[in-house]
């Protein structure tokens, strides 16, 4: 994970706070960012590296998923958040981590909101 706190103008929004998760073909950021008028809120994105073409000329694409979450929704949208991930867990159990995931180590039982 990247982890990046800034107090300066970002050129995209107001960037507060930034961190990156790498996961397979897939990179999730996760966005503090401000509003003109000083709100905070988040801004999820997933990324995930598309490779089309022939072998020697690959066209290399990156699509990309944006959701936003105002504080007024943290509680219902975490709360939705981790029912649905103990829900999967209940049903299929987890899944093993990819290995350059070995510092996502946080449990779902010890978030706090």
């Amino acid at each position: 994970m990247k982890e990046n706190t800034t107090g300066k103008h970002s050129t995209e929004k107001d960037i507060l706070f930034s961190r990156s998760i790498k996961a397979g073909k897939r990179i999730y950021y996760i966005d503090v960012k401000q509003s003109s008028r000083g709100d905070m809120y988040l801004a999820l994105t997933e990324s995930k590296k598309i490779v089309s073409g022939d072998a020697e000329m690959p066209t290399i694409n990156f699509e990309k998923h944006k959701l936003f979450v105002y504080p007024e929704d943290f509680d219902k949208f975490t709360g939705g958040l981790v029912e649905a991930i103990k829900f999967i867990y209940d049903k299929q159990g987890q899944t093993p981590q990819r290995p350059e995931d070995e510092h996502n180590d946080i449990k779902l039982d010890e978030i706090e909101f």
